[in-house]
């Protein structure tokens, strides 16, 4: 099975990790991610705005080149997820929306209404993969870690668009940490925002949430927690302060598990 694969800029520069053993990874499980030629940065957050149409403009195009391929389309990244399938959606169920972006799009030959599906790479290893064929791939498994799934806001919200897992009681990651083996830590502050987008404004806010963040798992009994957005992985590191908690990409984890790297 090969997908079409969007991995966002950050994948490219400060979170390779989450690419490259998302890559690894991906074939030893038997399917593999096709890279977007000449892929645009989505922009890293989506536009509230109705009237706002050229931000949207990269993600159409990523979205129109998965279909013109025939492939679902396949991220990584919260943000970039976030992005891709709220934009998606704008398409297919607003009208005026697409005629603006069909519009803007005219010169370069792409009409776009909506066709594409978006996956985050999480839902492979559920719904098509499925744990069970995951947890047989395991070669060194996590047993006796306790690890904290650490969702954030952007991977399952808004949940009527996403409709990635529960936004208000998720278990995909938690099923993720099942399958290598460890075991799940339940804690209030793990579908919480980490407050990463307010830094510019206030410090302060970024520093607190992350403080509430930590010490809640570190009080249930985490060794670390797993994440999937690389903002959230930055922020959490950066304001971590006396924690001892670190942050893991889900994919790192995952290459481990299958015995494609050596343990850290």
């Amino acid at each position: 099975m090969t997908y079409s694969y969007f991995p966002g800029c950050t994948l490219k520069n400060k979170a390779t990790d989450l690419d490259i053993w998302a890559r690894k990874s991906a074939e030893a499980l038997g399917f593999t991610l096709e890279e977007i030629p000449e892929w645009q940065c989505c922009g890293g957050e989506y536009p509230m705005a109705k009237d706002e149409i050229a931000s949207k403009l990269s993600s159409v195009r990523a979205l129109a080149n998965a279909r013109d391929s025939g492939k679902d389309l396949v991220t990584l990244c919260s943000a970039c997820y976030n992005v891709l399938k709220q934009v998606n959606n704008d398409v297919a169920t607003d009208e005026t929306v697409a005629f603006k972006v069909n519009n803007y799009l005219k010169q370069d030959e792409i009409e776009y209404h909506g066709e594409a599906k978006v996956l985050h790479y999480l839902e492979i290893l559920r719904d098509v993969v499925g744990w069970d064929k995951v947890k047989a791939a395991v070669k060194k498994p996590f047993t006796g870690k306790k690890i904290g799934a650490y969702y954030g806001c952007l991977l399952l919200r808004p949940g009527k668009v996403l409709q990635l897992d529960d936004p208000e009681n998720p278990q995909l990651i938690e099923d993720f940490i099942k399958a290598i083996g460890a075991t799940p830590v339940i804690y209030a502050q793990r579908n919480e925002c980490c407050g990463a987008y307010t830094m510019f404004e206030d410090e302060s806010i970024p520093k607190n949430r992350t403080k509430k963040i930590l010490s809640n798992a570190e009080d249930m009994g985490a060794d670390f927690l797993v994440t999937s957005c690389p903002l959230c992985r930055y922020n959490l590191i950066k304001n971590k302060g006396d924690s001892k908690l670190d942050v893991i990409y889900f994919t790192e984890l995952l290459a481990e598990a299958l015995g494609l790297k050596e343990e850290k």
